[in-house]
């Protein structure tokens, strides 16, 4: 190596007073330079009127500056009504986390041009390399966004070394401007459930497109109102509230009745796991009251949760050995495992005559828990049935808020449900996000 290069070299592993710049790695010839500032252009993208001026390079600060200049006499459009042709008002510089070089940071910086347009005044105009009035290149930010889709934001802000709070509003930017371009106007059938944002009774409702599988609104609450916002958003975005036809729901009394009032042409499937669970919980009501005088009914909650088919071979071992003729349980737990089998019939009108059956067995068990379930069946009689003409479930959406529950747990919780909104639409919106190449 040159006595000169390693002098160059030196100065750049040493830090130097005032750092270097890349050409003085690669030599003094007078050309250098202009060779590194066409490179860094190329590399960048830059096209004129604008031109990189010089760069430094600071390795102890692990940190490369990249310089960006326009030509004088430059004219650019006017960014509000795009008048071509405006001349410079004044500058002002800027600067912008880029892309690393290698493990350094890099950042442009660039004196950004104010025109003055007749029809609008003094107006900043906007650069090819950042959106207007972000702090990271384009390209930066479509790192950002790629990192966040697969890691809790918190882990990529250490990664990136940068506060979380710069990277929620890249992230709200791109999924507010996607969402802002989506069309819902082919939405007809609608999955409506809720999940928790927090501890305590905070909760968002999510209303997913059955036919896209996809999340198209998430709100806060899980009262009626969520359903009329729903209805408002879907105009909002091309869609029709009188055209959705199917909607999937619990039997939640604020999903029915804002149902009803908001999607009035909606006919309503409740959800099969949701009325099955309904006939569960009371078979374990039964459980508790009895395992007060029965002793041997401790410790077996699950076998009653479970279906026959999927005991271990311990717990089929514990429930052969139980006296399950005298066991009001073991009665509870028939009458389950009928209702389960409602689902098998293979009719419409096969079912609604097993349900009346199931129904009267239920109510003359003698078994309270179970008599008020099948009062709750009844009650919602037309909507379970309807299962059999529209074969919906929400178990597509119960995989949704596992995916949404799952990111919230390995980011330990998110700061507002505004974030947390933007992750489920980032997770299961399948959103256009338009993010640059």
């Amino acid at each position: 190596m040159a006595a000169g290069h390693r002098a160059a070299a030196r100065s750049v592993l040493d830090g130097g007073e005032h750092g270097a710049t890349l050409g003085q790695i690669g030599g003094n010839r007078g050309d250098t330079i202009m060779r590194d500032t066409s490179l860094l252009q190329l590399a960048l993208g830059i096209v004129p009127p604008w031109t990189v001026t010089g760069s430094a390079f600071d390795a102890p600060a692990r940190r490369l500056d990249i310089h960006i200049d326009f030509t004088a006499g430059s004219r650019f459009a006017c960014p509000g009504c795009g008048t071509a042709g405006c001349p410079v008002h004044d500058t002002e510089p800027m600067s912008w986390r880029h892309l690393n070089f290698f493990q350094h940071q890099a950042y442009l910086h660039a004196r950004v041009p104010r025109v003055r347009c007749t029809r609008c005044g003094v107006r900043k105009v906007s650069v090819p390399w950042a959106r207007a009035g972000g702090g990271f290149t384009l390209l930066f930010e479509a790192l950002i966004m790629a990192l966040v889709s697969a890691m809790p934001v918190n882990a990529v802000a250490r990664l990136v070394g940068e506060h979380d709070t710069r990277l929620w509003r890249v992230i709200h930017h791109y999924v507010e401007r996607a969402r802002a371009h989506t069309d819902l106007s082919a939405v007809t059938r609608v999955a409506i459930d809720e999940t928790a944002a927090r501890r305590g009774h905070n909760y968002i409702t999510l209303f997913v497109d059955i036919d896209q599988a996809r999340v198209v609104f998430a709100t806060e609450g899980k009262d009626a109102t969520t359903v009329a916002a729903f209805a408002d958003d879907l105009a909002a975005h091309g869609g029709d509230p009188g055209a959705v036809a199917e909607v999937c729901i619990d039997m939640s009394p604020a999903f029915i009745k804002g149902t009803a009032e908001h999607l009035p042409h909606a006919a309503v499937t409740f959800d099969k796991f949701h009325a099955v669970k309904i006939v569960n919980d009371a078979v374990d009501q039964v459980r508790r009251a009895e395992q007060k005088q029965q002793s041997l009914l401790r410790g077996t909650r699950y076998i009653w949760l479970r279906n026959p088919a999927n005991l271990s071979d311990r717990q089929q071992a514990t429930l052969d050995a139980l006296p399950t003729r005298h066991l009001k349980t073991a009665r509870a737990y028939q009458i389950r495992l009928a209702f389960q089998d409602l689902y098998d019939q293979p009719s419409a009108e096969a079912a609604a005559g097993s349900l009346k059956t199931w129904y009267f067995w239920a109510t003359h068990s003698r078994l309270p828990p179970m008599i008020d379930a099948a009062r709750t069946v009844k009650h919602h009689w037309d909507g379970i049935l309807r299962w059999f003409d529209s074969k919906i479930a929400n178990g597509l959406i119960e995989g949704i808020n596992s995916l949404v529950q799952a990111a919230k747990a390995k980011a330990r919780g998110y700061r507002s449900s505004r974030n947390l909104k933007a992750i489920v639409y980032l997770l299961a919106g399948k959103l256009n996000l338009e993010l640059p190449g």
